[in-house]
């Protein structure tokens, strides 16, 4: 596999340029390269973009390209692409378009046959999962949840049964709330990891189940604040379930037949393990 150690500007070319979540130290040298390099940088907040580069004494022009005004701003830096110029796309912190401005661009420019080069780089949803102890190999990114509570709720209970990973954003004023519809809808039980300012002086990343959580939440104000990150345990289904059909065929059998054989015939019909029927019938007895 052919690797490049430096980052060549070309014209017409959109550069997606994610920038650090809070560390400085982390954005990358080929990330520096193309914001030096670029015609233009558009940016999420020109003054918050001004202030990196600044930091980094890199003098460019800046564009400004928020969700208010995205959708009419796109033609514009479009038609800048057509005639030549290279743009970089950058948003506040993290990586472009993960839950930050920039989707109808790049949509625009693969739709005009515009290049367009993805820089990798920092992201908080990618980098608190890592270290979340949960498992990575499959998992669903659903960014903020609702901020009204009906539709945290509703969203929550869709979710419920999703079996992979979950990761979600929460802002500081509505972490209670959001973690009060958890245990509601998801019940107390499931495992909730809080990772609060990635990479910044004041990181902390807290895991227990989402019962305990809450109250460690709310014993101290300090853990409810900053930028937060919420990792999800998915939905885990007991093998050992034992569903209303499956113990009516049960008690309907054990009329007629041995306990054993009863067990046994329900097991093959509903699919579900002998002995965790053989278990509960003995327990249903004992009462």
């Amino acid at each position: 596999m052919k690797q490049h150690d430096r980052a060549e500007i070309s014209a017409s070319t959109l550069y997606i340029v994610p920038t650090p979540i809070g560390n400085l130290g982390d954005i990358t040298q080929r990330a520096l390269t193309v914001l030096e390099q670029v015609d233009l940088i558009a940016a999420e907040d020109t003054r918050h973009t001004g202030l990196l580069l600044q930091h980094f004494a890199i003098n460019a022009r800046l564009f400004a390209l928020h969700d208010h005004n995205e959708q009419q701003k796109a033609e514009v830096l479009l038609a800048k692409l057509q005639e030549g110029q290279s743009l970089a796309l950058v948003s506040d912190a993290g990586t472009p378009l993960i839950n930050d401005p920039g989707y109808h661009l790049v949509r625009r420019c693969r739709e005009a046959g515009i290049n367009v080069v993805p820089l990798p780089g920092p992201c908080a949803a990618i980098t608190a999962l890592s270290a979340a102890g949960l498992p990575s190999d499959r998992f669903c990114y659903e960014g903020f949840l609702p901020a009204k509570s009906k539709g945290r709720k509703d969203t929550l209970r869709a979710l419920a049964q999703e079996p992979r990973t979950l990761i979600f954003y929460e802002s500081t004023h509505r972490l209670l709330e959001t973690l009060q519809d958890m245990v509601g809808e998801l019940g107390a039980g499931r495992y909730v990891v809080l990772a609060r300012e990635i990479t910044k002086t004041w990181e902390s990343i807290h895991g227990a189940p989402v019962g305990e959580l809450l109250v460690w939440v709310q014993d101290d104000e300090n853990r409810r604040k900053g930028e937060m990150v919420l990792i999800v345990e998915g939905y885990q289904s007991d093998e050992q379930a034992l569903s209303v059909e499956a113990l009516r065929t049960l008690a309907l059998l054990q009329a007629e037949l041995p306990l054993k054989k009863a067990a046994a015939l329900t097991a093959e019909i509903h699919g579900v393990k002998k002995n965790a029927l053989y278990k509960f019938a003995l327990a249903q007895q004992e009462e």
